[in-house]
């Protein structure tokens, strides 16, 4: 009853106390992504997340922020608590019946919508121009844009390397050539070997990957609550990227994640797969 009585008592009156405040500079944002987190700490509006969810952990003052959910939803009566000016959502990545009811008690919503690369410093933007911090969003814009170019410019002339993604080993997944991981391959300059796949995270047999003959492994180190089954890819000889051990191992929370940090994990896979490259090269 209490809870129930909590929303009840918000309908009355969140809807006039936010519509007072949306027309201010937001002071006490909710976060609901660990990428928009890092965005907003980037351009300096860091101090100002009041709640956020499950695993935005970067930078390390994000660790203390109130938790309000995570990927299976948010606790509503939680955010109301924390009484915020803005909430800013991922789209397709927070339940829509949540944003929903934030929208229906009057608490303004913003969306992240990225879903490439270059979509990054727009977002950026966005934000700098949500919280009244322009200036510094465009200098952290404009430094994306200039890092990205150069690891473009450094692989886009290399010799073709035929990777394999495993986005996760139990079941077995993987991407195709509309995502986002995608992009982050072609910019090192390799092909991934199931871009022609026709759903974005395909679930795909052993022998699927044996087919296609890949001749490196890129292996996510990813955070979950219960570790995964491994792949025992040793069985495997007759896989190019197994009989010469070329295994790739990346961090999952900067290829994974729609921040500024992407750059620092699309760097190091690069020069990894540049290895795996040359190692190739002297083969010949």
């Amino acid at each position: 009853m209490v809870i129930k009585w909590t929303l009840v008592g918000a309908l009355l009156v969140m809807s006039s106390w936010a519509n007072a405040q949306s027309q201010q500079v937001p002071q006490r944002i909710v976060a609901l992504a660990p990428h928009i987190v890092e965005n907003l700490y980037a351009i300096g509006a860091g101090e100002r997340i009041v709640g956020t969810v499950e695993y935005a952990d970067y930078p390390e003052a994000a660790k203390q922020i109130p938790r309000i959910g995570g990927f299976h939803g948010i606790q509503l009566e939680k955010v109301l608590a924390l009484r915020p000016d803005l909430v800013v959502v991922w789209k397709n990545g927070n339940k829509e019946a949540d944003i929903e009811k934030l929208k229906a008690l009057g608490i303004p919503v913003a969306y992240s919508v990225s879903k490439n690369i270059h979509q990054v410093p727009k977002e950026l933007m966005k934000l700098g121009k949500l919280t009244g911090l322009e200036a510094q969003a465009k200098v952290q814009a404009e430094k994306f844009i200039s890092e990205y170019q150069q690891i473009v410019n450094t692989y886009k002339s290399k010799e073709k390397l035929d990777v394999f993604y495993q986005l996760w080993p139990s079941p077995l997944m993987t991407i195709n050539g509309k995502t986002w991981i995608h992009q982050t391959l072609t910019t090192c300059g390799v092909r991934n070997v199931f871009a022609d796949a026709t759903t974005e995270y395909p679930q795909i047999s052993l022998e699927n990957v044996i087919a296609k003959h890949p001749q490196a492994i890129v292996i996510p180190n990813e955070r979950a609550t219960k570790e995964p089954q491994k792949v025992d890819w040793q069985l495997w000889s007759e896989i190019p990227a197994v009989k010469h051990q070329q295994y790739i191992e990346v961090d999952a929370d900067l290829i994974h994640r729609f921040s500024t940090r992407m750059l620092i994990g699309v760097r190091d896979m690069c020069d990894k797969l540049h290895a795996s490259r040359t190692y190739y090269g002297k083969r010949q």
